[in-house]
């Protein structure tokens, strides 16, 4: 059913397995683009942008139902946190205490645990944000949630502005010392959502360094430098000349700006519809991910079939394993203070 703004509608999604409703809403921008949220895992669900030829197609990975959301995604769409990505072994010290995590990854704490912001039901509140139309979504992680201190009040806006642009804006903040690093985790295909793998997809990426892992993928510490190595995107590259040489990328790199303003990543070119999405933050790292460890098959919206690269993401945030490292830039959010990052996705295609 519509809202008062027009350019806001909202429908039934479903509840979940525990009885609670989930919602969707869908915004529609002054050019034809629209994007549908559901306040489960505050989740991007469809994302209709068009190509050269004024041509619009979903080029997001997602799910027509609720119960796959619940069940099977591998985070498609949705909002990561406490921390976003690894934490070795889930253990933290913190200000001389050390914490232990929920263990939900074989030996390792994954995007905030079993019951992270991904796996929740946020309060949701349509709004009309300077920039378009918007929904705000809004969560309550109680002290000890996953083992996490402190409480954290966490809220995510996203906003569908007249520059063809998906704007995402988190704040939180707690009354302990806690560690946060949020991300936006959606898979895009600039082809459209099923129409295959992603390995043609051009990209540029602005930042001079990487951190390398071990074999379980997990932040050495070093901040090393791309140059001279397969990572090096300072100029734009095929994904599928690197493909035979890194198996995929899954991997963060440091920005070369220092965080705080709001600057260009990332680029990404799809040559066929000749679809381009530029990635503005105020993170210092980007996440660059290729679908690498998805499954062979997923069955997906409309009878789509999702198979492994079909999607990249370009998760913008801290770099993993911040809370171990101290020559990263730091994730411990501390009361009073107020946690604020904002990421862009912003569309157009080739001139």
């Amino acid at each position: 059913m519509p809202t008062e703004n027009a350019r806001i509608e909202q429908q039934p999604f479903g509840a979940t397995a525990g009885g609670e409703a989930v919602v969707r809403y869908t915004l529609r921008n002054a050019n034809g683009l629209s994007a549908s949220l559901i306040n489960f895992g505050a989740a991007v669900t469809e994302l209709n942008v068009p190509d050269r030829q004024g041509k619009l197609d979903d080029i997001v990975l997602g799910f027509d139902n609720l119960g796959q959301y619940e069940t099977q995604s591998p985070y498609f769409g949705c909002v990561v946190g406490r921390v976003a990505f690894r934490i070795p072994g889930g253990r933290f010290e913190l200000d001389g205490r050390t914490y232990q995590l929920e263990l939900n990854r074989g030996e390792h704490h994954l995007h905030g645990g079993t019951k992270g912001f991904s796996w929740v039901v946020w309060r949701a509140e349509p709004l009309e944000a300077k920039e378009g139309p918007a929904v705000r979504f809004s969560y309550h992680s109680p002290d000890g949630d996953q083992g996490y201190p402190g409480n954290l009040d966490a809220a995510v806006v996203y906003s569908l502005t007249d520059r063809n642009e998906l704007k995402i804006d988190y704040t939180a903040t707690a009354d302990r010392p806690t560690p946060v690093n949020l991300t936006h985790h959606g898979y895009f295909n600039l082809a459209g959502a099923g129409s295959g793998d992603v390995l043609d997809h051009v990209v540029w990426i602005n930042a001079d360094h990487y951190t390398p892992t071990d074999a379980a993928m997990t932040p050495t510490g070093e901040i090393a430098p791309v140059a001279g190595t397969v990572f090096d995107l300072r100029k734009p590259l095929r994904i599928g000349d690197r493909h035979a040489e890194t198996g995929g990328f899954d991997l963060a790199y440091l920005q070369n700006h220092a965080g705080g303003s709001l600057e260009l990543v990332a680029r990404v070119e799809e040559p066929s519809g000749e679809r381009v999405m530029e990635v503005l933050s105020t993170a210092p790292a980007v996440i660059f991910y290729t679908g690498k460890w998805l499954p062979e098959r997923i069955d997906g919206k409309r009878g789509q079939v999702y198979k492994r690269f079909g999607g990249l993401c370009v998760e913008t945030g801290h770099l993993p394993g911040s809370v171990h490292h101290k020559a990263f830039p730091s994730t411990i959010l501390r009361p009073g203070q107020t946690y604020r990052q904002t990421c862009v996705y912003r569309f157009s295609t080739k001139s």
